[in-house]
């Protein structure tokens, strides 16, 4: 069954998020909303959709599920009102920035029955999936350690910063996300370390942006996390995993899977410079497996639980920098 989609939001991830609809033959995009009728205007354009209220979107017959792209105190309030008016939900991360608020917004999806996918998109990029299954098919043993890199070629500008959540919220959720997916476990305390060195405005908005991040599960497997706001030579984002049997590892994409020898030396071509180009296939990827959950009544491949554990571990890594010590995800859970 073709699934039809309303669209909240066309600003930078809505443009993402539409052009993963239209490349999906099981997929069509209805109808766009945005409070800024320019931004609306260019999508629709673009995709061929109508324009319409978020309103009208709730109540049109013609549309099976909505994606979320609109600010993030937002997201909870929308997902609760479409799971009411019984439509599939696809939401971005995170489902709020308050591990409460989150808990009651999944309450509702649980009570009205709706299907929530939350957008972590890295674990549908090809690469990141191949070493997902040499794990799952025993290649490397068991695994003990896992190693995240994710580097920004440069940082967001402040108004985003503000209203972001900060640096662990924002952007470390993506690899908590990660980090929880390849250790197979679910890690039980954090440590964190948390700097300012690429710019001092960051520090004075209340952020950092060069930060470090330690997991460790029951079973004592670790996962170890760096990121930083600044990446001068590109998008640099890489993973390894250890095993008791052996390791395996993705690398990073660049504009071209080139070498080039001289005399001179040898060249590569740059790294792809962000995550729109970088993770095109991972979009792609992740709205096929949500039609795929719609169309099966089936389990999200991520799901409003992984937002939630996700967000913890980001709470969990601001208490550790705040209060300069480990702590246990169970006191942001309770």
């Amino acid at each position: 069954m073709t699934v039809k989609f309303g669209l909240l939001g066309a600003g930078r991830i809505g443009k993402v998020h539409a052009r993963a609809i239209r490349s999906d033959a099981n997929a069509e995009l209805v109808a766009v909303a945005d409070a800024i009728p320019a931004a609306a205007e260019s999508l629709a354009r673009d995709y061929g959709c109508d324009i319409r209220t978020i309103d009208q979107i709730e109540q049109s017959s013609d549309i099976d599920a909505v994606v979320i792209c609109t600010p993030t105190d937002t997201h909870a309030d929308l997902i609760e009102r479409f799971a009411r008016a019984g439509k599939a939900v696809f939401c971005e991360k995170p489902v709020d920035l308050s591990v409460q608020r989150v808990q009651d917004c999944l309450k509702v999806v649980k009570d009205t029955g709706a299907t929530l996918m939350v957008g972590f998109n890295r674990r549908f990029d090809p690469d990141f999936m191949a070493v997902k299954a040499a794990i799952d098919e025993g290649h490397i043993g068991d695994v003990e350690m896992v190693t995240i890199s994710s580097r920004d070629p440069g940082a967001p500008p402040a108004d985003y910063i503000k209203r972001s959540g900060g640096i662990f919220r924002d952007m470390t959720i993506h690899d908590f996300d990660m980090a929880r997916w390849l250790l197979g476990e679910e890690p039980e305390t954090v440590v964190a370390q948390a700097s300012v060195l690429t710019d001092p405005e960051i520090g004075t908005l209340g952020d950092f942006d060069s930060v470090n991040v330690i997991l460790r599960t029951a079973s004592g497997r670790q996962a170890v996390i760096t990121n930083s706001r600044r990446a001068t030579y590109g998008y640099d984002q890489r993973i390894e995993v250890l095993g008791s049997k052996g390791a395996v590892s993705a690398e990073n994409m660049r504009e071209a899977n080139i070498e080039v020898a001289t005399e001179q030396g040898f060249t590569r071509p740059p790294l792809l410079n962000f995550f729109m180009t970088r993770y095109i296939a991972a979009y792609a990827n992740e709205i096929a497996g949500f039609i795929r959950a719609v169309n099966s009544k089936g389990v999200t491949p991520t799901t409003g639980e992984d937002g939630l554990q996700a967000l913890a571990l980001a709470d969990a890594a601001l208490k550790s920098v705040q209060e300069g010590r480990a702590v246990k995800v169970s006191e942001i859970l309770g």
